[in-house]
C-alpha cells in the first residue's frame, strides 16, 4: 500500500469520497469503454448516465467513500501512479473556495468571514460547511469547488470550519452563463480598494453589502431584477455619501448591472436602472456604461 493509497484510506474511514490524481494534479483519463463519455456518464454526472464501469473514471464523478471501491482491483494500477489524492468537497459536505494566489488570498481576508483553512502550493483553500454549485473564476484567481468537482487534498488545514456564507454563495450569481450570446456585456471590472482609495468604508464592507445586493438581483429570474438594481444601487450609493472619493461607484455599478444582465435584463436598460438608483442616492451618475 503506497502513501497516497493509505491517506485515501484515512479520509474514506471519514466518510469523504476520494480519487486518486495522477503527476500533474490531472484525474486518469476515461477508460476506453468510457472515452468521450460514449458510455454515458456516472448516474450523478450533470448529463447523467448509466455508467456501471469499476475504473476511476469520469473524473470526480468516480470518487468513492467506498474502501471496497478504492482498493479494487480495478483502481489498484491507478494508485500505483498517483501523484496525489484528491477528494469531492460536495460528497463531504463541503464547499471550497481555492485561493491561486496571494492577491486572492488578501482579498479574502478582507471580504470573506474567517474559517477553516488549508495552505496550497500558490495559495489557501478556505473551507466551509455546506454545498454549492461550482464555478470558476468567480473573481481574479478564485474558483470555488463544492459540488461536480474535485480538490486536492492537502491536509486537514487549520481553524474552526463555518456554515457557508452568503458572501460566498453570491460570487457566481452575476457571472455570464457559457455560451451567452454575441450581444452579452463584457467582463466587468470587480471592485476593490484599488479602484476606492477615498471610500471610508472595508472592502469587507462593501463587499458583503455588494453581494447581498448582487443575490436579491439573481433572485428575481423571472420579472423584477431591474428594479432590484435600482434599489441595490440606490441603498449603495448612500453608504458613499460623506465619503471623500473615488469610491469606485462605476466598478460597483458594473457588478450590479452584471448581475441583472445575468439574468436577461437588457444591458442598456440594467445600466439606467444602476445609474438612476445612484442619482436618487445623491451621488452623481458614475459612467456604469464605461465600466
Amino acid at each position: 500500500m503506497n502513501e497516497h493509497l493509505r491517506e485515501a484510506l484515512e479520509l474514506v474511514a471519514r466518510g469523504v469520497p476520494v480519487l486518486p490524481l495522477r503527476e500533474g494534479k490531472g484525474p486518469f483519463g476515461n477508460c476506453p469503454a468510457c472515452a468521450k463519455n460514449q458510455c454515458g456518464g456516472r448516474p450523478n454526472m450533470k448529463s447523467a448516465g448509466t455508467c456501471a464501469c469499476p475504473r476511476p473514471c469520469h473524473g470526480w464523478a468516480a470518487a468513492s467513500s467506498s474502501a471496497d471501491v478504492v482498493t479494487s482491483a480495478a483502481w489498484a494500477a491507478a494508485w500505483q501512479r498517483a501523484g496525489a489524492v484528491a477528494y469531492h468537497p460536495g460528497g463531504a459536505g463541503v464547499t471550497v473556495v481555492d485561493l491561486d494566489n496571494a492577491d486572492a488570498v488578501a482579498w479574502a481576508r478582507d471580504a470573506l468571514p474567517p474559517t477553516r483553512t488549508v495552505a496550497t502550493t500558490r495559495g489557501e483553500h478556505w473551507i466551509y460547511l455546506g454545498t454549492m454549485q461550482s464555478a470558476n473564476g468567480v473573481r481574479p484567481g478564485v474558483d470555488i469547488k463544492s459540488l461536480m468537482a474535485y480538490a486536492r487534498w492537502l491536509g486537514p488545514g487549520e481553524g474552526q470550519m463555518i456554515r457557508l456564507p452568503e458572501t460566498v454563495t453570491a460570487l457566481p450569481r452575476y457571472l455570464v452563463p457559457a455560451g451567452a450570446v454575441a450581444s452579452s456585456p463584457v467582463p466587468r471590472a470587480t471592485w476593490t480598494r484599488a479602484v476606492a482609495s477615498g471610500c471610508r468604508h472595508t472592502e469587507r464592507y462593501v463587499r458583503t453589502g455588494l453581494d447581498k445586493g448582487v443575490a436579491m438581483v439573481t433572485g428575481h429570474r423571472e420579472q423584477g431584477a431591474a428594479s432590484q438594481a435600482f434599489g441595490v444601487a440606490r441603498f449603495l450609493g448612500s453608504l458613499h455619501q460623506e465619503c471623500p472619493g473615488p469610491c469606485g461607484l462605476e466598478t460597483l455599478g458594473g457588478e450590479i448591472v452584471a448581475a441583472a444582465v445575468s439574468v436577461g435584463v437588457p444591458e442598456a436598460y440594467a445600466v439606467r436602472a444602476v445609474d438612476r438608483g445612484f442619482t436618487e442616492a445623491g451621488i452623481p451618475v458614475p459612467s456604469t456604461q464605461m465600466a
